[in-house]
């Protein structure tokens, strides 16, 4: 009988829950932060397209894509309050660049003045210091926006106020986003001065202490072992060695010099450690720490959003409510945006925020993926993590360096476990010797140790295999866009993720492929400069590089870094031949071309002078000094680098006054 009423009632559930509406999560939880951040992002990324340059086709896809994702499931209230939430923040955010725009172009003209201002930041070398100042007068009047200053002595430190008399120059809007340090940081202004009087400092005290932890890693570090440690501590990486450098962003651990999340994480959860006895209120003292350690930083980007993120994160568990890492880096996002909007400029603000997104997609994927795999749960948590911000930041990477690192993933795995215990070692080993200064070449000795082994390692080991010569272009679009569609936060049934995931890959190497290839025609790419600027001229055999003006070896390489792993030729239209001469013989240009005969120093079969050559389908006819007409498939085209008039050619291409302006006709592609 018992039986008999359990399989009844067993019966009566069943039916119950058949009858029993269907109930479903919708694909994509609403996070309202994350619309208004998306909408900032947006607003901010389309009005720097369109006022600076670099906006493309391809760049509005993603926001077509992004839209109906944030409205599923499909209902009219949820489409209408994120459509209206996106509309009205990216209006907020292209607004506040256009302020900030129009204040960056305020201020005093350029001319001759007497400049005071406080140090706030610093590079020593070579008898000279390059100082960045804030709180500028000119001439006694006080005046809005930073200055970039070089000054004939190593003895400045931050927080000194200094006096010098400069011809002082305005500095330009950025063309793009590839020089906009100066627009992003507001400095407005740039001189270099001889002799300068020193002033009163004023009550500085974050600046004060920046300036005596410089002197002390100084004196008691010493070398190079010294501006290493200053950079991990203070994020200013200015004084590293170049070279060092370089060999760093080639092995894709750069990151480890500009404090970020990963330091202001660190030093958190020290700090939260040691106040464990104060429970639930031991995040009071944690952010205070960080935000004393935000203020000797300078309040970088990174450092701030690091800040913000902690200060949401302990919010929501003294309130006891869930985390949540996307709508915590949205946070960050959303109030970094509306006060400072031209950071969206700022490859560093990209790759911060990057880095979070990628773990808060695929960080739990992956680390239950490898933990399926009899992965052990402290390393499967350790290689998901940095998985996951390779994986997002990837396409960030090579549009903003022209390469990806090969060695990246490896030695982020092996050093930044390392990092927090040389981070915590060094803080530690600074503020004692800060406090009991006799003791400091003690205290510092073990740190020095250490930073020297990573000296010889990186001059012993070339981690400077990269990819690079190419660029994504719409594949970088679909990159990201198919890291959202294939995470955890976007709900799919596994089948149609296999074929969402195929069909995405092919998309993206289609889309690369079309970037990088020359299917017919000519395709003229330009890179302007402050001083100069470069064509890359390519046919479907042939690339021709053409240098106008004053151009940098280091600008010359992260041009065609983006562009071509191979030049077959270099033209020179620039008055100082030689200099240019040397900038195509370091590009690999097989062959280089002028206009008179000019003692290069290079083999002869490797330069060639004359009024006209030919490059395979090309023809180049100099025209002057610094103009030449090109010949291509029956049409002309008039490459203008100095000032005079345009002919009547079928393409003109004319570059002056930090301006390119072109006339297309007859089907001749001009990629700008």
């Amino acid at each position: 009988m018992d039986e008999e009423m359990k399989g009844g009632i067993a019966d009566m559930g069943a039916e119950k829950s058949a009858l029993a509406p269907k109930t479903s999560l919708p694909r994509v939880n609403f996070r309202p932060f994350l619309v208004c951040a998306l909408g900032l992002a947006a607003g901010t990324f389309f009005y720097a397209g369109i006022r600076f340059g670099g906006l493309v086709p391809s760049d509005f896809l993603i926001v077509g894509l992004l839209l109906p994702l944030l409205c599923m499931p499909f209902s009219k209230k949820r489409i209408l309050l994120a459509l209206s939430a996106f509309l009205i923040f990216a209006c907020a955010g292209a607004g506040g660049l256009h302020l900030y725009t129009g204040r960056y172009l305020s201020g005093a003209p350029g001319g001759e003045y007497e400049v005071e201002g406080t140090v706030v930041s610093i590079c020593v070398g070579n008898g000279y210091t390059s100082v960045e100042m804030d709180g500028l007068l000119f001439d006694g009047v006080s005046v809005s926006g930073k200055m970039n200053a070089s000054v004939s002595s190593e003895q400045i430190r931050p927080g000194d106020r200094i006096c010098f008399s400069a011809n002082v120059t305005r500095n330009s809007l950025p063309h793009g986003t590839e020089d906009s340090y100066f627009f992003v940081n507001d400095i407005r202004y740039s001189a270099s001065a001889g002799e300068y009087a020193q002033k009163e400092r004023g009550f500085h005290p974050f600046l004060a202490l920046n300036r005596r932890l410089f002197d002390m890693l100084r004196t008691d570090m010493g070398g190079e072992e010294a501006d290493i440690s200053y950079a991990l501590l203070t994020g200013n990486a200015r004084m590293v060695d170049e070279g060092f450098m370089t060999a760093v962003r080639a092995g894709g651990i750069a990151h480890i010099f500009a404090v970020s999340g990963l330091h202001i994480g660190i030093l958190y959860g020290a700090v939260l450690l040691l106040c464990r006895p104060m429970k639930k209120y031991a995040f009071l003292p944690a952010l205070f720490v960080s935000l004393a350690y935000c203020a000797l930083c300078g309040f970088s980007v990174s450092s701030v959003r690091a800040l913000l993120m902690c200060a949401a994160l302990s919010l929501n568990a003294f309130l006891g409510r869930k985390n949540d890492l996307l709508s915590s880096t949205a946070f960050a996002g959303t109030v970094v945006l509306l006060f400072l909007p031209a950071q969206w400029l700022s490859v560093g603000f990209r790759l911060s925020f990057g880095a979070c997104i990628g773990l808060a997609l695929f960080s739990g994927s992956l680390s239950r993926l490898l933990k399926k795999l009899r992965v052990p749960r402290f390393l499967a948590q350790y290689l998901s993590a940095s998985l996951s911000v390779q994986l997002f930041t990837f396409p960030i990477l090579l549009d903003a360096f022209g390469y990806f690192s090969v060695w990246g993933l490896l030695l982020n795995l092996v050093l930044v476990p390392l990092l927090p215990a040389a981070f915590l070692t060094l803080l530690v080993c600074a503020l004692f010797s800060l406090v009991i200064p006799p003791a400091a070449a003690f205290f510092l000795m073990f740190p020095k140790g250490l930073f020297s082994a990573l000296l010889f390692l990186f001059a012993f080991v070339d981690f400077g295999y990269v990819l690079t010569g190419f660029a994504l272009g719409a594949g970088g679009v679909v990159w990201l866009t198919s890291a959202i569609f294939l995470s955890e936060r976007f709900r799919l049934a596994r089948a149609a993720r296999c074929v969402l995931a195929c069909a995405c890959a092919l998309l993206f190497a289609l889309s690369v492929f079309a970037q990088n290839s020359v299917f017919g025609g000519v395709v003229i790419d330009a890179m302007l400069e402050e001083n100069g600027a470069m064509l890359l001229i390519e046919t479907p055999h042939e690339t021709v590089l053409v240098l106008g003006g004053e151009t940098s070896l280091s600008d010359c390489r992260d041009f065609l870094a983006r562009r071509t792993a191979h030049v077959d030729a270099a033209v020179i239209l620039s008055e100082d031949a030689v200099s240019a001469v040397n900038v195509a013989a370091f590009t690999g240009a097989e062959r280089i071309y002028l206009k008179n005969e000019t003692a290069t120093g290079l083999k002869e079969e490797a330069v060639f002078f004359g009024e006209s050559f030919s490059v395979g389908e090309l023809t180049f006819r100099y025209e002057s000094d610094r103009r030449m007409t090109l010949f291509a498939r029956g049409f002309a085209a008039d490459l203008n680098f100095g000032g005079e008039e345009e002919t009547g050619a079928d393409l003109s291409l004319k570059i002056g006054d930090g301006a390119l302006k072109y006339y297309l006709d007859y089907g001749i592609m001009v990629a700008l």
